[in-house]
């Protein structure tokens, strides 16, 4: 809690503060996330202390939005609302200098990010875009995609935020209770928040995620973001009725990989 004799701020702060920890032992990329959210304008006039319903303010709502990005160099990707800049720890300065002013990410892309140890539970659009990506030139597509998966989101956001990509971690059937397995407050909607910033495209499949109002602190979603045409082409997918989903695709056929059991 904030010591009384200090005087309450306008703001609150959501933040993850190691995003991708499963890859710290091996050195790979990991982050903090951090969204920022004015307080109820009561808790303003009243100095009393904040709940977890203050908090629960959907992401469209935001002030600011960001990540530490702890890798080869240590970078900080910020929004306040107006673009996106990416700023870069000079060591020999102690200060973050920016590097990259006015981030965009590109409308299209070759790059998509998936586990594709979850095909088996992945919902009907999810394994129809995934499967025209795998079929590459000779496919529905006619051009080659790159599949990329690091397991550190932040990781993955900053990828794409430098040349593009899209980010799959959609809702899927492993645990029917659990409707993704992102948290929406300080892990979605702030990259949500970055993304839409550098003008791309943020989604659940079925809506806007910015949009979506938390229910709860901890509360998860499925997410997925990053080049519009691409994230815009997901949707579409989700958005048709499931008679007209095409699913005899190879990757999931009898001889796939992928292969998952059916019931007939």
């Amino acid at each position: 809690q904030i010591p009384p004799p200090h005087q309450r701020g306008k703001y609150l702060l959501v933040f993850d503060p190691l995003d991708g920890s499963s890859n710290i032992d091996v050195n790979v990329t990991v982050g903090s996330i951090f969204s920022i959210l004015r307080a109820p304008q009561a808790v303003i006039d009243s100095g009393r202390d904040v709940t977890e319903a203050d908090f629960l303010q959907p992401g469209c709502q935001q002030l600011a939005a960001g990540y530490a990005l702890y890798g080869p160099t240590t970078m900080l990707i910020l929004s306040v609302g107006n673009g996106v800049a990416g700023f870069t720890l000079d060591p020999n300065l102690g200060q973050f200098m920016l590097t990259h002013p006015a981030i965009r990410v590109p409308e299209d892309t070759q790059e998509f990010a998936i586990n594709a140890s979850n095909a088996r539970f992945w919902e009907p659009p999810v394994k129809r875009y995934v499967d025209e990506c795998l079929a590459g030139r000779t496919g529905a597509r006619g051009k080659d995609f790159n599949m990329r998966w690091i397991a550190s989101m932040v990781a993955e956001a900053h990828r794409i935020l430098m040349r593009g990509g899209v980010f799959l971690y959609p809702r899927d059937t492993k645990d029917i209770a659990m409707p993704g397995r992102l948290r929406l407050l300080y892990e979605a909607n702030p990259i949500g928040f970055l993304m839409e910033q550098a003008g791309a495209r943020v989604s659940t499949g079925r809506e806007p995620l910015l949009q979506v109002q938390p229910e709860a602190l901890h509360q998860r979603i499925g997410l997925i973001f990053g080049s519009k045409h691409e994230v815009e082409r997901i949707e579409r997918y989700h958005a048709e009725p499931p008679e007209h989903l095409d699913l005899a695709h190879p990757l999931f056929g009898e001889r796939s990989l992928f292969r998952e059991e059916m019931a007939l």
